[in-house]
């Protein structure tokens, strides 16, 4: 396993470009926090359940690399706001080698 490089728009338009470990077991949303890329409080409400939507990004560049939506993720994005058509959760977008180069830009926060 390797580390993986990712592509990361914050909320205020800033791209970060950023280093994901493989090893982890870590989601998209836990790096956008551990890299403190959002403001405390405003991403990953629920802990990662997919049950809150503020940890939804567009995904600008990579779609077809990502696992398919769940239902619990489908759902979720039904009733949140901001959504797009590439809107996903960060905490169901798993860290491994196939995202490597995914870029993404974290949704606005209600």
């Amino acid at each position: 396993m390797q580390d993986i490089q990712l592509k990361i728009t914050d909320r205020n338009g800033q791209t970060h470009e950023v280093i994901a470990p493989t090893d982890m077991s870590m989601n998209l949303m836990e790096v956008v926090r551990s890299y403190e890329l959002a403001e405390e409080g405003t991403i990953g409400v629920c802990g990662g359940m997919a049950m809150c939507a503020s940890c939804q990004v567009y995904v600008i560049n990579g779609a077809e690399k990502l696992e398919e939506m769940g239902a619990e993720e489908d759902a979720m994005l039904a009733e949140a706001f901001h959504v797009q058509d590439n809107s996903r959760l960060g905490c169901q977008i798993h860290i491994t080698e196939e995202i490597d180069g995914l870029e993404v830009q974290i949704a606005p926060y209600p």
